[in-house]
């Protein structure tokens, strides 16, 4: 049976990093993946983590399953990272959240659940989006479409064309929106446009399904929630998919959550006993120890304030790269305007480099760039700064 299989593609993002680790260049940089690094290049372990697990190791004493959903007071502690402790959605409990393997795990769970719940929906996407969400819909038998975001002339969003299409979309459909940082693009929607999308969701009655994999590394851990509050101000239903992988670095440790709202507390009870049946029959249950991290760091006080120093600190070393790129490019005279890579938020960038240019870059200079010109900016440091532009001038005039 297997003699006959083909070889699959590899992956388009986790792809570039296995080909980089292959590369001999002592030059090399890597810009594909999104995985914060610091100005030496490397991944750190926050400090608050470090002591959060020391504690953990210290205390434990099972290392028994966890229940289907996770440990309630890891549901307790997104609920208040994703609403904040006072919202009515956790006070009238119209929320119920599981616990997941990373933010990936949790929009698959959500994609399993809307697939029973409304098998002939579509989830409609922004054009462009995280290269992974077609393919998780998809392997859940949910078509999907798109939605205009990115405008490639301004560099900025397309919100007049997007609200065109939202309004087009039928009622009972899926709407997949980025909270904030958006991937790929770094482009987000401000309070304004979050209201207007939040107005047309509950005027259609499609339902929002918010992937929130960056809170923190916007504007703030509060600010970063304004599109996540306009549609709970309106909408009584809606789903989030959120992750710990890039505001605690746990990358490898796989911590998300899937939370779902509806309009009352018996009917999220109802709904969400269909999520848990999800769960059940693609990996029973969560792992602990991530969630166990999370839930010590948010619940003691001292760690929490330890844990917002850090992710402050990460959130302003990427945005003062952004504005150092700027510059580096501006200085080693590659032709363009490039001010729009300091506007935008989070770890991603459109750059506006051709696929010929990415390719150029690759085979010619060893650097690795998603196709389409999507750059992590939190992979750019000092050592590697001159390399890049430099080597961006090449491609640029030669491509």
């Amino acid at each position: 049976m297997f003699d006959s299989i083909l070889p699959a593609p590899p992956d388009s993002i986790l792809g570039l990093t296995d080909s980089w680790k292959r590369d001999p260049n002592p030059l090399k940089v890597n810009l594909g993946v999104g995985v914060y690094k610091d100005d030496s290049g490397n991944t750190p372990i926050l400090a608050a983590v470090k002591a959060a697990e020391a504690a953990l190791l210290l205390a434990a004493t099972t290392k028994s399953y966890m229940p289907i959903s996770g440990a309630p007071e890891y549901g307790c502690c997104v609920q208040d990272l994703i609403f904040g402790g006072a919202h009515e959605i956790i006070s009238s409990a119209r929320a119920r959240t599981a616990h997941t393997p990373g933010g990936t795990a949790a929009l698959r769970v959500g994609a399993d659940f809307l697939k029973k719940a409304s098998p002939n929906a579509t989830v409609w996407v922004s054009a462009p989006t995280w290269a992974n969400h077609k393919g998780v819909f998809g392997a859940a038998g949910i078509p999907t479409a798109d939605y205009p975001y990115y405008d490639a002339a301004t560099r900025g969003l397309d919100f007049t064309r997007m609200q065109e299409t939202l309004e087009q979309i039928p009622a009972g459909d899926i709407v997949l929106l980025h909270a904030c940082c958006h991937n790929p693009s770094g482009v987000d929607l401000d309070a304004g446009q979050w209201q207007s999308v939040a107005a047309i969701a509950a005027r259609r009655g499609w339902l929002p399904f918010l992937d929130f994999a960056y809170q923190g590394y916007g504007d703030g851990l509060e600010q970063d929630r304004n599109g996540v509050l306009a549609l709970a101000a309106v909408c009584p239903e809606f789903i989030v998919a959120s992750s710990f992988s890039k505001n605690f670095g746990l990358y490898q440790d796989r911590v998300g959550a899937l939370t779902l709202v509806a309009g009352s507390a018996a009917a999220a009870n109802s709904a969400f006993s269909n999520v848990e049946i999800a769960i059940r029959v693609n990996y029973s249950n969560p792992p602990a120890h991530g969630g166990l991290i999370v839930t010590r760091v948010l619940t003691d006080s001292a760690l929490r304030g330890q844990w917002l120093a850090e992710l402050t600190a990460m959130r302003e070393h990427i945005a003062a790269t952004r504005v150092q790129f700027v510059a580096a490019l501006a200085s080693h005279g590659v032709p363009g305007d490039f001010s729009f890579i300091a506007r935008q938020k989070g770890m991603f960038s459109f750059s506006g480099l051709s696929d010929a240019q990415v390719k150029f870059l690759r085979e010619a200079r060893s650097i690795y760039i998603v196709g389409g010109g999507r750059i992590n900016v939190a992979g750019i440091t000092s050592r590697n700064l001159e390399y890049l532009c430099t080597s961006i001038r090449e491609a640029l005039a030669s491509h």
